[in-house]
C-alpha cells in the first residue's frame, strides 16, 4: 500500500495554495495586462469599449460527472461564454472564472478542469485574467467573459432585414444527440461523434471573426435551439424567418436518429448547444466560407420551417418543465 505523501482535495491544500496550484505556469494573452495576484485584473480596453458576458454552470443540472471529465467541463464552461462574446463581433480578450466546490473535491479534478478551461480560453484567443474559490455544497463554475470589438460596431440582433439571406456556421443538433444517447443510456455503434459534440461544444469562431466586416447584419450563437435563437433575432429585429428544411438537413444525423427512433428535425431545431452560430446576411453579399445558406428574413414575426409554425417547443428555457428535468443543458 503506498503512502501517502501530499494533499489530494481542496481542503487540504487549502485556497491559497490552490490559487497558486492553478495559475502556476500560465501565460496570459496580450489582452490581460495584469492577472492573478492582486485585488482586481486589469484587462486592455483598447477602443475604450468591453462587450462583457457571463454564464453559469450547476453539477446535475448542466453538467454531470459521470457523463462529462473535468477537462471537458472547463471546456465547455469557457467555450458557451467565448461564443456570447464572438456572437456580438468581438475577440475574446479574458475570462474570469468563479469556483464553487466541497471540500473534498479532489485536487485532480481541479487540475483538469483548470486545464480545460485555458485550453479552450487559448483556443479563442484569450486566457484567463483571474476569478474566485468557495466552498458550496455542489461544483458551481461562473464564467465572465470579455471581448474587444477592435473599432468595429457590435453585431446585435436587432439588424435583420427583409429579404437578408439567413445562414449558420457550424453543426446543428450534434450535442442534442449526445445528450439523448447518454440519457438513454444505450450506446448504438459509432457515437463518439455526438457524445463529444455534447461534452465539449466547438463554436467555429473564425467563421464570425473573420467575417464580421462582409455584410453579416444581425448575428447570435445556437445555445438554446435554433428555432429559440432565430425568434429572438425575428424579435429584436421586427421580422419573421423562413427556414428551408431541406438545407438543414444531416445525412449522418438522420441514420443516428434512425438508430435510435429518433427525429434528427427536432436535434437541429431545438437541440441547441452546439454554440453554432446563426445571422442573417445582406442579399448583396456572398456569404463567406463556411457560411451555409438555410432561409430568409420576411415580413411578419416569429420563425417558420418551409411557411409553417413548428409546434412544440422553440428550444431550452431555463426555468421551463419541472426541477427534475434532465441535466446536461448548459443553458
Amino acid at each position: 500500500m503506498s503512502e501517502h505523501t501530499g494533499p489530494r482535495t481542496v481542503r487540504e491544500l487549502g485556497e491559497f495554495a490552490l490559487i497558486e496550484r492553478i495559475n502556476r505556469g500560465r501565460v496570459q494573452a496580450s489582452g490581460v495586462l495584469l492577472g492573478p495576484g492582486d485585488d482586481a485584473a486589469l484587462v486592455a480596453a483598447p477602443d475604450g469599449r468591453f462587450v462583457v458576458t457571463t454564464d453559469m454552470l450547476v453539477q446535475d443540472r448542466h453538467f454531470r460527472l459521470d457523463w462529462s471529465s473535468p477537462e471537458d467541463i472547463g471546456r465547455k464552461a469557457i467555450a458557451q461564454n467565448a461564443a456570447d462574446v464572438v456572437a456580438m463581433g468581438a475577440w475574446p480578450s479574458a475570462f474570469v472564472v468563479a469556483l464553487g466546490c466541497p471540500a473534498d473535491t479532489a485536487l485532480e479534478f481541479v487540475d483538469g478542469l483548470s486545464d480545460g478551461m485555458w485550453a479552450e480560453a487559448a483556443r479563442a484567443g484569450a486566457s484567463i485574467a483571474g476569478g474566485d474559490l468557495v466552498r458550496s455544497r455542489e461544483l458551481v463554475i461562473s464564467v465572465t467573459a470579455f471581448g474587444d470589438l477592435r473599432g468595429g460596431a457590435a453585431i446585435t440582433r436587432a439588424g435583420a432585414r427583409v429579404g437578408d439571406t439567413v445562414a449558420v456556421a457550424g453543426r446543428l443538433g450534434w450535442s442534442a444527440a449526445g445528450l439523448a444517447i447518454l440519457t438513454a443510456g444505450s450506446r448504438p455503434d459509432d457515437v463518439a461523434e455526438a457524445l463529444a459534440a455534447h461534452r465539449v461544444p466547438q463554436p467555429p469562431y473564425a467563421a464570425v471573426l473573420d467575417t464580421v466586416t462582409t455584410g453579416v447584419t444581425a448575428l447570435t450563437d445556437v445555445s438554446d435551439g435554433l428555432l429559440a435563437d432565430l425568434g429572438h433575432i425575428a424579435e429584436s429585429s421586427g421580422v419573421a424567418i423562413d427556414l428551408d428544411s431541406a438545407a438543414l438537413r444531416d445525412p449522418a444525423l438522420e441514420r443516428l436518429a434512425a438508430r435510435m427512433d429518433a427525429d434528427a428535425a427536432q436535434w437541429i431545431l431545438t437541440g441547441g448547444e452546439d454554440h453554432a452560430f446563426a445571422g442573417t446576411w445582406s442579399p448583396e453579399t456572398d456569404l463567406p466560407a463556411g457560411w451555409t445558406p438555410i432561409g430568409r428574413v420576411c415580413a411578419g414575426h416569429g420563425v417558420t420551417v418551409d411557411g409553417a409554425t413548428r409546434p412544440g417547443d422553440a428550444g431550452w428555457e431555463s426555468f421551463g418543465g419541472v426541477d427534475s428535468a434532465v441535466p446536461g443543458r448548459s443553458r
